[in-house]
């Protein structure tokens, strides 16, 4: 890691000076005519050059091939954007970051616009991912908005940033298909670093008594490599476009199918798009029409499988012939009811072949926009937005009859469904206008937006055998969210332009009996400076631009976190009753009844509000053959959402407040060099770097300098957390004892540092060492063209970034001498020779730094293969190819940092070609 940091510090030297060099040739003197690069603002577009926030647009050209999911396509692409895959499963989605989070309990995703349509921040049961039922071949661009003075005009949902997600559109002139497909097969990273079987049998007989070693078997099983597999996928899409009769349009039809590494898991999903955009009556009246429907099948693996493989004895076999566990190994407990020790981890194989969790997802999205430009006053501009997203999620999950905890109730399953109904309606004028008198371009825009999200969850029904129960109550709620906002832009001499936007936000889920928290105002303001455009610069011709830009704004959060699954807060501000569970009824006489039971609430709760102060620079050199930009950032977050405990003899123990504050300062940069670019070779390099360090800096009032909230369940033990939040650190910080040595370096069972001297251990001696966010985050891509052949790779490197390794803290040599059963152990185990888990001391607290190239690819374009106009371009592609880091686990990109049998990122090698005529 240290010697590909080196790298990094001279790699843009070198480039710079070849880029230079390169630069002194006639032709590349020669200024280019470009076309000005328009960028999506919310509510609006504008030039790229003209704009004053914190902006970064990322097109089609620019993705990384191969994604299933949305967020893949640009995972490494821009700074101040942090995307983690949720897991290596197909569909599982990725976790997007916008500088870092501003929100402890509150959500921290940014807002998603597709296509103009909000999307709400609610999961779908049955979904790992919202964002996987989009294709990600449909999209044409992201616009990513990072600071306040550019989100502000999105209100108190844009605390994190928002992302403007634009779909491919079709335009006038001749037919044209296009037909892409891809063949993948996927394999294993590595396995979790365990005993084999001959170790494991010297570990017991090591440290074992007679009767545990007596449980020892004479197999030699791979668990881990019984549960993955070379998994195949394809993913293939046809789309049509073209105009008829100046109606522009373009049908998509996609289907991905992928099967997981770990046996059983896969995910399929169809999709249709459609885009419709017509001009009427003189081309005053612009109609765009989207509509996009997806269907998507998954079959899920247990979460704890992966685990499963990692803990059961290797020196065990597959198979046992037992009928009662489909013949599957089992450890047995003849004095148990059940005829299998209840407390063993169960067979790998059997938990796969046992459990059948699948779901169905149907999702829908469309919107018409219309767009008027008066004709009595064309620079006005009236705009019409309606949209509808609606999505059905039906699941069930089954466990077997012959799986350990279906033997005893002839198998069982759970019906799981789930319904969201979102509308929207939103209008705004827009009014653009050049003054030739004042040399001042003017842009104002006005309007209002109606957004109503509805959710609907059945109450869920277990089976055990053929008999019903319902498990939980039926969960319904709405929430509207009214809105009112503007923006004026000023652009004086073309140098310099002054941005202002206010929104204000009305939302029902702070509904609390009165209108005291419903609303609240979100203003930003920014301003640029073009000094390419002022004359000591203008003529110094090897500035192709320069721009200085700094901006203020206060957004909002209105995300609450979810309670139960997918199912939010249901208005936490409002006094009222609930029914009680399925169980917790009363019998009267020979008839039960539900009792109705108040709900813990906060009058006072409202949004958590993020001000934002951020300076950019934008610059271009010779003919922009190097360019980049260069921000520095500062958020403020108050009020911050916090799930904290409360006085003994409220209604519950926990309640939903307003009580903390938090500070993010922040640097990021990006650059662009093209070393070559003559007729036959273009070469391009990108690189990003992203630095930002959060810190609580207040929490409950009046509590002392000791008080934290502990977050971060780990496996082991009954609700052991691993993190904290608390005044003076990063948001979850590993708050842990410092593990003490002896004079060789060799670990010290259960003995830690007395850091406060007072003689003894206990928790006021544990301390907060490291946390989830890294010190740096950096990003780099390259792409050669030569002739025909094209060559592109794609890297990303997390630096200080640390992560709890679970499955080293589970093992202990209890594996081996006090269970019922015999469990493997993490290499870790034998060197240490912990007695029993030491699951709070910092060893297992790891430096997770990588590198990690996440694709490489290379293609070759036939032209015109069967007519003039068509193309061919057939390639290849590896993903994941190798990752370099200190961590001992097999992946060290862990959502959230505890590595608890996190499913692994596979290594994917695809085949695929592109075709259009």
């Amino acid at each position: 890691m240290k010697n590909f940091t080196n790298v990094l510090k001279i790699a843009p030297a070198f480039l710079l000076a070849g880029t230079i060099m390169h630069a002194q040739t006639k032709d590349s003197v020669t200024k280019e005519k470009r076309i000005e690069e328009v960028v999506l603002i919310g509510y609006g577009k504008q030039k790229k050059s003209d704009l004053t926030g914190s902006i970064t647009s990322v097109s089609a050209k620019d993705f990384n091939g191969g994604a299933t999911s949305a967020g893949q396509l640009i995972q490494g692409k821009t700074p101040g954007v942090q995307i983690t895959n949720n897991s290596g499963a197909p569909g599982s989605g990725t976790a997007i970051r916008i500088r870092g989070t501003a929100s402890l309990n509150g959500n921290n995703s940014p807002l998603i616009v597709i296509d103009g349509v909000p999307q709400d921040f609610v999961g779908v049961n049955g979904v790992a991912d919202p964002l996987s039922l989009i294709n990600p071949n449909d999209i044409e661009t992201f616009d990513i908005l990072k600071d306040a003075s550019a989100t502000a005009i999105y209100g108190n949902r844009a605390s994190n940033g928002v992302i403007l997600v634009t779909t491919k559109k079709g335009s006038t002139g001749k037919f044209k298909v296009n037909f892409s497909t891809v063949t993948s097969v996927s394999t294993k990273m590595g396995n979790v670093d365990v005993l084999n079987a001959d170790e494991f049998r010297d570990f017991v007989n090591t440290y074992a008594s007679a009767p545990y070693k007596a449980k020892l078997g004479n197999a030699n099983t791979n668990w881990q490599d019984q549960i993955y597999q070379a998994a195949w996928g394809t993913d293939n899409n046809v789309a049509f476009s073209g105009g008829v009769k100046g109606l522009p349009y373009r049908l998509s039809v996609g289907y991905n199918e992928q099967n997981g590494i770990v046996k059983t898991n896969s995910f399929r999903r169809t999709s249709v798009g459609l885009n419709l955009s017509p001009k009427f009556f003189d081309n005053h009246l612009s109609v765009n029409v989207n509509a996009k429907g997806t269907f998507t099948d998954n079959r899920f693996v247990d979460p704890g499988v992966i685990k499963t493989a990692t803990y059961f004895d290797p020196t065990q076999p597959v198979y046992s012939g037992n009928s009662n566990f489909g013949g599957y190994y089992e450890w047995l407990d003849p004095g148990s009811v059940n005829g299998f020790n209840v407390n063993s981890t169960s067979n790998p194989l059997g938990m796969l072949n046992g459990i059948h969790d699948v779901s169905s997802v149907l999702r829908g999205l469309g919107n018409i926009q219309l767009d008027y430009k008066f004709h009595f006053l064309p620079d006005l501009h009236f705009n019409v937005n309606a949209g509808y997203d609606y999505t059905k999620s039906d699941g069930q999950k089954k466990v077997s009859a012959f799986y350990r905890p279906g033997v005893n109730d002839n198998g069982g399953s759970s019906i799981y469904s789930m319904e969201k109904k979102n509308k929207l309606l939103e209008t705004y004028f827009n009014y653009v206008k050049n003054i030739a008198a004042i040399n001042t371009g003017v842009d104002v825009t006005a309007g209002y937006s109606y957004q109503d999200f509805q959710t609907i969850i059945p109450g869920s029904i277990n089976y055990k055998g053929n008999a019903p129960t319902k498990i939980n109550n039926d969960f319904e709620t709405q929430n509207t969210l009214i809105s009112f906002y503007g923006r004026a832009i000023f652009t004086v001499a073309n140098k310099y332009v002054i941005s202002g936007s206010i929104r204000r936000d009305g939302s029902s889920r702070f509904f609390n009996g009165t209108r005291d928290n419903l609303w609240g105002n979100f203003p930003g303001v920014s301003v640029a400076w073009k000094l390419n455009e002022e004359s000591f610069i203008k003529n110094i011709t090897a500035i192709s631009s320069l721009k200085l830009r700094a901006g203020w704004g206060k957004t909002g959060q209105q995300e609450l976190p979810a309670l139960d699954g997918n199912k939010p807060f249901n208005y936490p501000a409002y006094a009222a009753y609930n029914p009680s569970s399925p169980g917790a009824d009363y019998q009267f006489g020979n008839q039960f009844y539900f009792m109705y039971r108040p709900n813990i609430y906060n009058p006072y709760l409202t949004w958590e509000t993020t001000a934002t102060k951020n300076l950019g620079l934008d610059f271009g050199f010779l003919n922009n053959r190097i360019s980049g930009s260069l921000d520095v950032f500062k958020k403020d977050t108050n009020n911050l959402l916090v799930l904290s405990n409360v006085a003994a003899g409220d209604l519950s123990n926990q309640n939903l407040l307003n009580v903390g504050n938090m500070v993010n300062k922040g640097i990021e940069g990006s650059i662009t060099v093209i070393p070559v670019k003559n007729k036959n070779t273009t070469w391009e390099v990108s690189f990003n770097a992203t630095h930002y360090k959060p810190e609580i800096t207040k929490l409950l009032d009046r509590a002392d300098a000791s008080f934290n909230i502990p977050v971060g369940g780990i496996e082991g033990g009954s609700g052991n957390t691993i993190q904290a939040h608390a005044v003076g650190y990063a948001p979850n910080a590993f708050w842990v004892y410092q593990q003490a040595y002896d004079t060789n370096g060799k670990p010290l069972d259960g003995v830690y540092v007395d850091r406060n001297g007072d003689g003894k251990i206990n928790t006021a001696d544990k301390y907060y060492y490291k946390s989830t966010t890294p010190d740096a985050i950096l990003g780099f891509s390259t792409k050669i063209s030569y002739k025909d052949w094209d060559f592109g790779l794609s890297a990303r490197a997390v630096l200080g970034n640390y992560v709890y390794n679970n499955a080293a803290s589970n093992s202990s040599l209890q594996s081996a001498s006090t269970n019922e059963y015999l469990q493997n152990v993490y290499a870790t185990a034998p060197v240490y020779q912990f007695s029993v888990p030491q699951y709070f001391s910092d060893i297992y607290v790891e430096n997770a730094s990588f590198l990690r190239l996440d694709n490489i690819n290379i293609g070759y374009n036939f032209g015109d293969v069967f007519s003039k106009g068509s193309n061919l371009r057939l390639y290849g592609m590896a993903q994941n190819v190798f990752v370099i880091t200190k961590y001992s686990g097999v992946d060290p990109e862990v959502f959230n940092n505890i590595d608890n049998g996190y499913y692994q990122m596979p290594r994917i090698y695809s085949l695929g070609f592109n075709f259009q005529f």
